[in-house]
């Protein structure tokens, strides 16, 4: 596994769960100001860098005429995409 690991390479790896990745979708859903999220073997991510950071979900999270179903679509692109720590 590479050395800072995408969360979509630590979900492959089983290291992160399908159940973890629903629950950060759906803390940004409810809140998309959330900054810290833990999941997995002890990794947090900021949510709302990890969506702002990815154009295609910035956009189309914004746009109030995006179903509800294509926003957790970009939001959970870009948090598989994003780069969690491991304090």
């Amino acid at each position: 596994m590479a050395e800072n690991p995408t969360t979509g390479e630590l979900y492959k790896a089983k290291v992160i769960l399908e159940a973890d990745v629903q629950a950060a979708v759906d803390a940004f859903m409810a809140d998309p100001s959330t900054t810290a999220f833990l999941f997995g073997d002890g990794y947090r991510i900021d949510l709302a860098e990890a969506v702002s950071s990815h154009e295609w979900a910035k956009v189309t999270v914004a746009n109030k005429e995006s179903t509800e179903h294509l926003k957790r679509a970009a939001v959970r692109t870009a948090i598989l995409l994003a780069r969690p720590e491991k304090p």
